[in-house]
């Protein structure tokens, strides 16, 4: 089977607290690069923007696309696919938005005992997936989506997020 390219990544910071992480745009793009390749994903003629946030930002878009007002740490919005077949000299093919928030995501990270690169990189793989069709409404669903999750953070040598964390007293 042949695996395509990755998606062309835009990264775009918005928030001040995301210069304290000078290499979070790195993860990130390594993460998306892998989880493109482990899930073979019909993505190298795509595109999508990831935007750095923070807590207030990500909350007024889960307010105002989920109806949640409270900050998450990560929200992804895929692109309406195009229905006919692709000809030369159209756009790149838009795969969707995804954002993350500092604060949350350095919260999980510190409370879980993780290590904040690694809790980046699975959300960037979290968002990921749902731009190309994973989702965890269902028992089914999120089991596959959490294993492809797995494989993909094993690939980069991250431990599984899942795993039952040992809590000190």
């Amino acid at each position: 089977m042949t695996r395509s390219a990755s998606p062309a990544t835009e990264i775009l910071v918005v928030a001040e607290c995301w210069r304290a992480e000078t290499n979070a745009e790195a993860i990130i793009l390594r993460a998306v690069e892998a989880a493109a390749e482990i899930a073979d994903a019909e993505t190298g003629d795509a595109e999508l923007a990831i935007m750095l946030t923070d807590d207030d930002g990500i909350r007024t878009l889960n307010a105002n696309w989920r109806g949640i007002d409270k900050p998450t740490n990560v929200l992804s919005f895929p692109a309406l696919q195009p229905t006919g077949p692709s000809l030369p000299g159209d756009p790149p093919r838009m795969l969707g938005d995804i954002a993350i928030a500092y604060e949350t995501t350095r919260r999980e990270a510190d409370d879980e005992r993780k290590a904040f690169d690694h809790h980046l990189s699975h959300l960037a793989i979290h968002g990921f997936l749902h731009l190309i069709g994973y989702d965890h409404e269902t028992d089914e669903d999120a089991g596959e989506m959490e294993n492809l999750e797995r494989e993909i953070l094993a690939r980069l040598g991250i431990a599984d997020p899942y795993a039952p964390q040992e809590r000190t007293t």
